[in-house]
């Protein structure tokens, strides 16, 4: 039986969760469709997500049509869980793109649509709603191809358009399909000219088939999930249009880790997609990073429900445990072929998670910790100084979900501070200082001398040798080049400093040493310790003679309105920060910083009569205007050297 790994993606309020409910229906997986609404739908579980009629959490359920078993995966709408839409997309065979008939293409539409785009995926479109008031066709037709940039091909007609009547209608001869499938097929436009001007309908279907597959064309399909009108042609068009998964069962073991969960007694269980090979119960896995662990138990996806099984192979998804150590991401065994890397925006805004009890600190590190786990870009930054911790957010709805979520599986009661901005450090200049062995100022027995200079936009942190490789046991190296990650998490202003190389010009240690009786002596010889505490010191010195400059992030914007409201929004954007790039009667592109999206989201409706539409996304970092903000250091502070020595040896 062929696998088609499924996505089903969409603007929130699409209706993407009620299409999903509507194809477990059709296949005979649940016997009633649950509603948003009333909070008793299939795939979202979590009670926040109930609550809220919003996905948060991608889910992942299996049934069949024909000889094609679908696993399908859920995705969150919310631009706030993007990273949670991304992680799905590297695991998929094809997707649907619901669109809403009365909405049309939303910012989220555009979003995700150019992701699918970039990494190749098939992908189909399902235009929701056609039996509400409002809705479109001819239009929305244009619209889909306009503002997504992609070639659509509509699938067949509606009739009683905006009334509950609504039917769609598939088309037996698609019209304008030839012209659609001309740009990419080359064999087509030969045979229609060889043809004399005509092309079997066999012929143009199976070329459709091929550049749907190629992710060249995107049918469209019309219908309702509420009435199921056009469910049914969708789901032919999924069987028919959306290649299979691919895969060789008895080759390397290759698979790549999409969603990590605790179950009921805290265990860990790891989501996979397996690329190629099979994996059996009992099996000793190797993962990213060198780590290994040995699989208890799996369960597969099939029929509705993930059934346990002793093994499983190339093309399916499945859950297993055992693998304590796994993150998200993790690679399985030999990493896929032609993999694509993940594209996420770094979070952009933090805040400070504070117990309703002082006594439940510790409880709180914890539950965040695991929270984390399942999420990797949710970072959490530790302030043993104050005992607070932060955490960083994609936006505010996000800050709900973990309130929530601690409550209801952790049994803690949280507040927030108020949500800040996410800025960092690059180095302005170069700056080099060092540190001598048995010299003072310097108490530690290690010799170290950094140099700290800008490196290439987007380059990270780079640590480079100017000293032979030698020179220092490899452990000593190590510590070094791990401390000095470490410490740049926390430039001059207490910003992570990025985009900077780090190279190491002086080194030196003294050799173990050992009393008559073979008593390690540590006061004459050198430790990894000495190499980690001596570290911070230099490179902030370095640093500090190179100067840094604060950044804060910026999301380039497109904002669609009334030509009318233009004049009174361009004074509101300048106040919020906003450099308008290219400007048209209805149309702003531009950049804004990210603290300010939030506020311009909040006025758009009053500013454009709620017709405003605003597309937003990261793109980079700017210098700050004026004062550089600064962030209280979680550290001892290696800038302020008595107090670092106070902490560090106890002494001056």
């Amino acid at each position: 039986m062929r696998t088609l790994n499924l996505g089903i993606l969409a603007h929130v309020d699409a209706g993407k969760t009620s299409l999903t409910e509507r194809l477990l229906h059709a296949a005979g997986v649940i016997d009633e469709i649950g509603s948003v609404d009333d909070g008793n739908t299939q795939t979202d579980s979590l009670a926040l997500e109930r609550q809220r009629g919003i996905t948060i959490k991608s889910a992942v359920v299996s049934f069949v049509i024909g000889d094609t078993s679908v696993n399908l995966i859920d995705t969150p709408g919310h631009p706030d869980f993007i990273a949670e839409v991304e992680r799905v997309l590297n695991v998929l065979d094809g997707a649907v793109l619901v669109v809403s008939a009365v909405e049309g293409v939303q910012a989220q539409t555009r979003v995700l649509m150019r992701t699918l785009r970039r990494l190749g995926i098939p992908t189909l479109v399902f235009v929701n709603k056609i039996d509400r008031r409002g809705a479109r066709y001819d239009g929305l037709l244009d619209d889909l191809a306009a503002k997504l940039s992609v070639p659509v091909v509509a699938m067949g007609s509606v009739t009683g358009l905006g009334t509950g009547g609504a039917s769609f209608a598939p088309f037996a001869d698609a019209p304008g399909l030839l012209d659609v499938l001309a740009d990419h097929g080359e064999e087509l436009v030969a045979a229609y000219v060889a043809d004399e001007g005509s092309v079997s309908c066999k012929r143009l279907r199976a070329e459709l088939v091929a550049q749907t597959g190629q992710a060249l064309v995107h049918p469209v399909f019309f219908g309702s999930a509420i009435t199921g009108a056009g469910v049914d042609a969708l789901i032919a068009g999924v069987r028919e249009l959306l290649p299979a998964a691919q895969g060789d069962p008895g080759g390397p073991v290759s698979g790549t880790v999409f969603k990590v969960e605790r179950g009921p007694a805290g265990e860990k269980i790891t989501y996979v997609r397996m690329f190629s090979g099979t994996v059996r119960t009992r099996d000793r896995l190797r993962f990213t990073g060198g780590q290994e662990g040995k699989v208890t138990a799996i369960s597969v996806f099939d029929h509705g429900s993930a059934a346990h099984r002793q093994e499983v192979a190339a093309g399916q998804l499945a859950r297993l445990w055992g693998l304590t150590d796994i993150q998200i991401w993790d690679t399985i065994g030999e990493p896929p072929k032609g993999a694509a890397e993940g594209h996420f925006a770094p979070p952009t805004l933090e805040t400070v998670v504070l117990p309703a009890r002082t006594a439940d600190n510790g409880a709180l590190h914890l539950a965040l910790a695991q929270l984390a786990e399942q999420d990797p870009l949710i970072g959490l930054r530790q302030d043993d100084l104050r005992q607070e911790v932060s955490v960083s957010l994609y936006g505010e709805v996000q800050k709900e979900v973990i309130q929530a979520t601690l409550l209801n599986d952790f049994g803690l009661d949280v507040t927030f501070r108020e949500t800040t901005t996410i800025c960092v450090e690059r180095p302005i200049g170069a700056g080099s200082a060092f540190e001598l062995i048995g010299k003072d100022p310097n108490p530690f027995l290690a010799t170290v001398g950094l140099r700290a200079e800008p490196g290439p936009p987007g380059s990270g942190v780079e640590f480079r040798l100017e000293v032979e490789l030698g020179s220092l046991p490899y452990s000593f190296m190590k510590t070094i080049e791990e401390t000095v990650h470490e410490t740049l998490l926390q430039g001059l202003h207490g910003w992570q400093v990025i985009d900077c190389v780090v190279t190491l010009t002086h080194s030196g240690y003294w050799a173990r040493q050992s009393h008559m009786g073979g008593v390690f002596d540590k006061s004459m010889s050198s430790t990894a310790g000495d190499f980690r505490n001596l570290t911070p010191l230099v490179l902030m010195a370095a640093l500090k003679r190179a100067g840094t400059r604060v950044y804060e992030p910026m999301h380039r914007f497109t904002l669609e309105l009334p030509a009318d409201t233009l004049g009174p929004a361009l004074p509101v954007l300048a106040r919020l920060g906003a450099v308008p790039r290219t400007q048209a009667s209805s149309l702003i592109e531009g950049e804004i910083p990210a603290a300010r999206v939030h506020e311009l989201e909040q006025r758009l409706p009053g500013l454009t009569r709620g017709e405003g539409v605003l597309e937003t996304a990261f793109d980079g970092y700017r210098p700050v205007r004026g004062p550089s903000p600064e962030r209280p250091r979680t550290d001892h502070n290696p800038l302020d050297r008595k107090e670092y020595l106070l902490h560090v040896v106890r002494r001056v």
